[in-house]
């Protein structure tokens, strides 16, 4: 046994997490196997939710032309990459998207929109019609939406309408944010999931991976999510898209992201952690390893701006692994 393993093995058992030092342990020192990486991860995310993964499916609900210039986004205005544009869809179709989602097997489904925020009042009555229609009809699913930065009123009247969840990545670490987006704060997107957290809403609060961040970096961002107790952590993996900055990025191995979702998983043991964009072409044949790798959540279904895996291929691996979906607990404002 090497030093490392041993050392990983003595604070889980004493603190049942790990800390600073072999956080980075896990990323980087590679006398550590990572099957003896997977080994822990594994039993940490048997210990945090058995069998069960979460499932979870979004709609990009309003797409393009974001005046924010976030480095690996195909959204923004500020770069040149192709993708589609159109305003706000209606309740009616989003509605029909959550059906849909629900139908593939999600137990949540989330309401995606490009920009800072959704603060016009036009804008804000058809997300409060659409999740009131999704709660009739869906009334035991997750009901979740990633709209930017909100006020604390209009939050607080999609919770009313039926909102259980609020997303908001902080996308990576405070020092490296700065390298990646210039026209907002990173200390916004920190206010805005402590203003979530406040309403009483479940919080899912993540980011990405592969932007020329340092294994510092990685742990830097776990120990803080750790701090704004967040409820679900989103791993996403660069997926690189021509006409942004970051076109040209290759910074990632399916090792590597086996090991930076097992890091997380370590620090953060009672977490639900969600693997989301970017996982075919990152984790390639390795995907099945996720779950070993410590999570215990997927995003089935398309991705904003990029094509997903067929959800029954996901809802297979997913059995023929000896794991089962479910539908987690809701916390909103409807739920028990």
């Amino acid at each position: 046994m090497t030093d490392s393993l041993q050392d990983i093995k003595e604070e889980l058992a004493g603190r049942g997490r790990i800390g600073r030092e072999n956080a980075l342990r896990v990323l980087g020192d590679r006398s550590l196997a990572l099957s003896e990486v997977l080994a822990l991860s594994d039993a940490a995310r048997r210990r945090h939710s058995g069998a069960r993964v979460r499932l979870c499916s979004i709609v990009n609900a309003r797409s393009g032309a974001c005046g924010e210039d976030c480095a690996f986004c195909a959204q923004s205005s500020h770069h040149g990459a192709a993708v589609e544009r159109y305003p706000l869809l209606g309740a009616d179709r989003l509605a029909e998207s959550a059906t849909r989602a629900y139908a593939r097997g999600a137990g949540e489904f989330s309401i995606v929109t490009s920009g800072a925020g959704v603060s016009r009042e036009a804008e804000l009555a058809v997300l409060e019609a659409a999740l009131r229609r999704i709660a009739a009809s869906h009334g035991d699913r997750q009901r979740c939406a990633s709209l930017g930065q909100m006020d604390r009123e209009s939050l607080a009247r999609l919770k009313v309408a039926g909102l259980d969840c609020f997303h908001h990545n902080l996308e990576t670490s405070r020092a490296f944010f700065g390298r990646i987006c210039s026209t907002h704060s990173r200390a916004e997107r920190v206010q805005m999931v402590r203003l979530a957290k406040s309403l009483g809403l479940r919080v899912c609060s993540g980011g990405i991976f592969g932007l020329g961040e340092s294994d510092t970096d990685r742990v830097d961002f776990a120990l803080e999510l750790d701090e704004l107790g967040v409820d679900s952590v989103p791993l996403n993996f660069l997926h690189p898209i021509p006409g942004t900055p970051l076109e040209g990025a290759d910074n990632l191995t399916p090792e590597l992201c086996l090991r930076i979702i097992a890091m997380f998983r370590l620090v953060l043991p009672e977490r639900d952690i969600v693997i989301c964009g970017g996982r075919q072409r990152n984790l390639r044949d390795l995907q099945p390893l996720v779950f070993w790798a410590g999570a215990n959540g997927l995003l089935i279904g398309d991705y904003l701006t990029t094509s997903g895996r067929d959800s029954n291929d996901d809802l297979q691996m997913i059995a023929d692994l000896g794991l089962e979906p479910y539908f987690a607990e809701r916390k909103g404002p409807s739920g028990a």
